[in-house]
């Protein structure tokens, strides 16, 4: 199928152009794909002919996709695909900041004494994001922030793989620094987010936290 592609705001301005017509799709989720521009963006959403769809939704020759980019998540982003440190750190940069710092969780081998096959994430996607914003509002006015960046996976996450990366900037070292431990410290205990760990034999839930 050949599709018309509508992109906007920074996805517009990574390709270069705001309209382009794909060949070989076949789902709204296969755009992506073919445009060369690197991992999808969290939180990204598709709308084909003006009405928003789920990934697997078959399109037809000549139908309009447009790529919606996070609008309410921005630098707060809760993603079913795999997470781009350097775009998280990108996100926190500041013409102000004389340090980034950054957090990058992992999933781990072995827990708790069991081999880890993989861990799955659920969200109160509707609480999460806003309680992301005012964490990161917090911790500005505390420390005195430039910017700050917190991406968090949802869904399954494979061995090795980031499940939440956060990214603070600062006028100083310390402050960044002191910022980034207390940002993923304050999203374990207080940010709806669940961790299931599978184990090669069984599997449980953890509760709330990275």
């Amino acid at each position: 199928m050949r599709v018309t592609v509508r992109l906007f705001a920074g996805l517009r301005e990574r390709a270069g152009t705001g309209r382009l017509e794909v060949d070989g799709v076949e789902r709204a989720g296969d755009v992506w794909s073919r445009l060369g521009l690197g991992p999808e963006p969290g939180g990204l959403m598709y709308a084909v002919n003006r009405a928003y769809v789920t990934r697997d939704h078959a399109v037809a020759d000549g139908d309009e996709v447009a790529l919606i980019p996070p609008v309410s998540g921005g630098a707060f982003v809760l993603s079913r695909e795999p997470l781009d440190v350097a775009r998280v750190t990108g996100e926190a940069a500041s013409d102000e900041a004389g340090a980034i710092a950054t957090f990058v969780g992992t999933v781990r081998r072995h827990s708790r004494g069991r081999e880890v096959v993989r861990l799955e994430y659920e969200a109160f996607e509707e609480m999460a994001e806003p309680m992301l914003r005012g964490l990161a509002g917090e911790l500005k006015a505390r420390h005195g922030l430039c910017e700050v960046a917190i991406h968090h996976r949802i869904g399954a996450v494979d061995i090795r793989e980031p499940s939440v990366v956060i990214a603070v900037s600062a006028p100083h070292r310390k402050a960044a620094l002191e910022a980034c431990q207390e940002a993923i410290d304050t999203l374990k205990e207080t940010i709806p987010l669940w961790k299931k760990e599978i184990y090669a034999d069984g599997e449980e839930w953890i509760g709330r936290g990275s």
